[in-house]
């Protein structure tokens, strides 16, 4: 029997029922139990529980598989919810074309894009991946198809981008491409020492680079707190000869490593080695596409590596106003837990609003870290942290999310009494439920 977890693995639903979906002008398949709800479910790489319907219905999308309409000379596309990522950059990439937006993974699905309103290493330039989407159509529970857009049902357009699949199921949706002319990204790799370095290069790289992110060492102190990797990097110009295309050929991890691999001593040795890989201080090349923005995705389940009791990953938000000390005082706190881990990302997003009543991404600084499943040592961890993002005024983003108070989550989206009048009645999550009855 399929289960069907979330990327982190925690929290384990004990009992879900799985719907699967094969055409998008089918009714929807309702339980005929009311009381039973359910819930879109694409590729599951939500890492907490916004994916998850513990007790109730998944709706698997993925059979929505189809490309619906692609012109080749606008760069508009139209496919269902259960497209893949990987599925549209094999289609569009030889067309001279790029998704407007990417998370880290190219193992996500429009629907779960869209109800995630995810963002990428350009939100400087470009925004969230809302900012590309014309349209899509919202099947409800009643049996009404609602297209939706900035001009019509806008309230609808606006609850459901970055709405955890809440509203209704996303049957299509339409958006808008970005044209490239080359495959690959020329980038620089700049090796910084501390978090004020960091600010100062994300600073002077937003305006001539489409792309910008770092890496950090989450267990450095004192004068090297923050210090990391700091990645930059373009479409390359046509002129520019194009590097191998990166290989089919994936590794996996074959088996749940033990939960001790990965300890405070093996994260720092680790973390020491991997800042001190690069001698130099700036290294330009020019790279494939694919490493450049899915590292990880070369490895198929590298979730396994954290053991059966699986991860957390905790990503916050912090305006600029409150960006350099609320980062630090959070990097403080987890360099003395010393329960890090050596996937640590620190990048700032742009001014551009997002859409969505429930998007995570703002005008600011976002910090993002994974924790092995430690107990309670790690969630007494994340509620200082969360402390320091309420105090900041920030916010902790949902899809990341397996722990967080509804108390926590109302404070950090203000407009959720708004959304909540979207709800579908017979739509629901674990985390919807958690967040809303939880104190």
């Amino acid at each position: 029997m399929t289960k069907f977890e979330s990327w982190g693995r925690v929290p384990r639903p004990n009992q879900q029922e799985a719907a699967p979906l094969t055409w998008r002008d089918a009714p929807l398949a309702l339980p005929i139990d009311i009381s039973n709800k359910v819930l879109p479910y694409g590729l599951g790489r939500s890492y907490g529980d916004s994916c998850l319907n513990d007790g109730h219905t998944l709706l698997l999308t993925r059979g929505l598989d189809r490309f619906i309409a692609f012109d080749k000379t606008s760069g508009l596309i139209t496919c269902e919810a259960g497209v893949s990522l990987a599925e549209i950059l094999a289609l569009i990439v030889p067309q001279g074309w790029f998704l407007p937006v990417t998370p880290g993974t190219k193992f996500v699905t429009i629907g779960g894009a869209v109800a995630n309103d995810v963002h990428g290493k350009n939100h400087h330039c470009d925004g969230t991946f809302a900012h590309a989407v014309r349209r899509f159509e919202l099947l409800r529970s009643d049996g009404s198809r609602v297209i939706c857009s900035n001009m019509v049902n806008v309230d609808l357009f606006l609850a459901t981008i970055g709405g955890l699949g809440l509203t209704g199921l996303i049957t299509w949706a339409e958006f808008q491409l970005k044209p490239v002319a080359n495959p690959a990204i020329t980038q620089e790799v700049i090796k910084f020492g501390n978090l004020d370095e960091f600010f100062s290069l994300s600073s002077g790289s937003e305006r001539d680079y489409a792309y910008t992110v770092s890496w950090i060492d989450c267990l450095a102190q004192k004068s090297s707190l923050g210090r990391g990797l700091f990645i930059r990097g373009n479409h390359a110009a046509p002129d520019i000869g194009s590097p191998p295309v990166a290989s089919s050929r994936k590794s996996r991890v074959p088996f749940d490593l033990p939960a001790f691999t990965i300890n405070p001593w093996s994260v720092r040795a680790f973390n020491f080695a991997y800042y001190n890989k690069q001698r130099q201080p700036r290294v330009a090349s020019t790279v494939h596409y694919d490493p450049f923005f899915y590292p990880l995705d070369a490895v198929y389940e590298w979730n396994r590596i954290y053991g059966k009791p699986g991860f957390y990953q905790y990503q916050c938000v912090v305006p600029f106003s409150e960006g350099t000390a609320a980062i630090r005082e959070i990097l403080t706190e987890i360099a003395k837990a010393g329960l890090g881990s050596f996937l640590a990302v620190l990048k700032t997003f742009g001014s551009r609003p997002s859409l969505g009543m429930l998007s995570f991404a703002r005008p600011g600084v976002t910090l993002a870290l994974d924790f092995p499943n430690s107990g309670e040592n790690v969630l007494r961890l994340f509620e200082r942290l969360d402390a320091i993002t309420l105090r900041a005024r920030g916010s902790v983003y949902p899809a990341k999310d397996a722990r967080m108070s509804g108390s926590s989550f109302k404070h950090f989206f203000p407009r959720w009494g708004e959304f909540s009048k979207y709800v579908d009645p017979r739509f629901s999550s674990s985390f919807w439920r958690r967040v809303m009855e939880s104190a």
